[in-house]
């Protein structure tokens, strides 16, 4: 692997960079933290400009063709900035699963739009029937009727539902409630009547819904890949969709050392600035080390889902060392930052605050660690 980027990534990483430090100021964070829709119309149009919505789809569907590496470059910088609003859920989550699962026309039909910023997508996975963290774990049912199918049941933390035009519902169509074969992806209409949706409170104050599927009638037509082989559909995109929370992470943990290096700087303690006690620049040396240890084990992972190389330990590995790397390396921000760091006006809280909830995100480490012990035959 090169570890180099090309000209084109420099080029996309300092372009998204500018662009986030001109439109995305913290300022613009806590508002849209407060908001209910959660982003602005503008700032999509902005975004979707840029052709950052299809960067990772084909120039036939609208996009520009790049590849998962140009993705995660984009996602760090999108985390380095906090980035509000439902690209994650457009773009990864909706987006990637259309590309891999659907058909032509699916991919005709909602690609293109995704590409232009002109429909929001989301998917509906995890459900209150567990307190683990399992994508076999569907009991929301989809029975068959004549040409179409009904969806009954409850989907927990669907990010951004309240906004989304489709959701992308993973429904049981047969079998056990922890296998996974049975499982169908359907591509639901997010207004129709019979979708109920309530925004969660949630620690990194994104817009997460618990979404109510009541008898919802879905066209036979929008089942998303193969009936009930769902379930190797959504292992796939589960794995990307974790690199990419790793690639956000990242760039909030950059973010938060460069951060405390300058408050080292200027902060002085007992006659001197605290940077020039040993017991600080441990602290920042053990975040640099965690930084660049998930730094380079997710971008080693996204250059083989790239090349379409098998690598689900190396995915598993990068979310569990990722999930616990931010979450230290925010820890030790709010030590060296102290009092001054806690406070809701200074830009920590929205890192610390981010890192916890990613952690979570698409299976803590101590799941993918299991995935890890499994993969080497354990």
């Amino acid at each position: 692997m090169d570890f180099r980027f090309s000209d084109e990534q420099k080029m996309l990483r300092e372009s998204a960079r500018s662009f986030l430090e001109t439109e995305c100021p913290k300022t613009f964070v806590r508002e849209m933290e407060r908001d209910e829709k959660g982003y602005t119309p503008e700032f999509w149009r902005k975004m979707a400009g840029l052709g950052w919505m299809g960067i990772i789809f084909p120039e036939s569907y609208g996009g520009i063709g790049g590849d998962f590496l140009d993705l995660l470059i984009l996602l760090e910088e999108m985390g380095r900035a906090c980035l509000p609003g439902p690209f994650f859920s457009t773009v990864v989550l909706g987006g990637l699963t259309i590309l891999d699962a659907g058909n032509q026309s699916q991919k005709e039909e909602f690609l293109k739009r995704i590409a232009k910023g002109e429909m929001v997508l989301t998917l509906a996975l995890t459900e209150p029937a567990t307190t683990q963290y399992d994508p076999t774990l569907i009991t929301v049912k989809a029975r068959a009727e004549k040409n179409h199918y009904l969806i009954n049941g409850t989907k927990l933390f669907v990010p951004d539902a309240h906004v989304a035009d489709y959701l992308i519902c993973v429904a049981r169509t047969k079998g056990e409630f922890n296998s996974k074969s049975g499982i169908t992806l359907f591509l639901v209409d997010a207004k129709s009547p019979e979708i109920k949706w309530e925004l969660l409170k949630t620690v990194a104050r994104d817009r997460q819904c618990e979404v109510i599927f009541q008898k919802v009638k879905v066209p036979q037509e929008n089942i998303l890949g193969r009936l009930d082989e769902g379930g190797a559909q959504i292992e796939k995109i589960l794995q990307k969709a974790a690199l990419a929370k790793c690639a956000e992470m990242i760039g909030g943990a950059q973010f938060v050392l460069d951060m405390c290096v300058s408050y080292a700087k200027e902060r002085e303690q007992f006659g001197r600035p605290i940077g020039t006690f040993q017991a600080v620049q441990h602290h920042f040396a053990n975040m640099l080390i965690d930084l660049e240890g998930g730094r380079h084990i997710t971008y080693k992972a996204g250059w083989m889902v790239s090349k379409e190389i098998a690598c689900t330990m190396q995915v598993a590995a990068a979310k569990a060392w990722v999930s616990e790397a931010c979450k230290r390396v925010a820890s030790l921000g709010h030590q060296i930052m102290a009092g001054t760091g806690y406070m809701e006006e200074h830009d920590m809280p929205l890192y610390s605050r981010r890192a916890k909830g990613a952690e979570f995100a698409f299976g803590d480490a101590n799941y993918h660690k299991k995935l890890v012990a499994k993969e080497i035959g354990l």
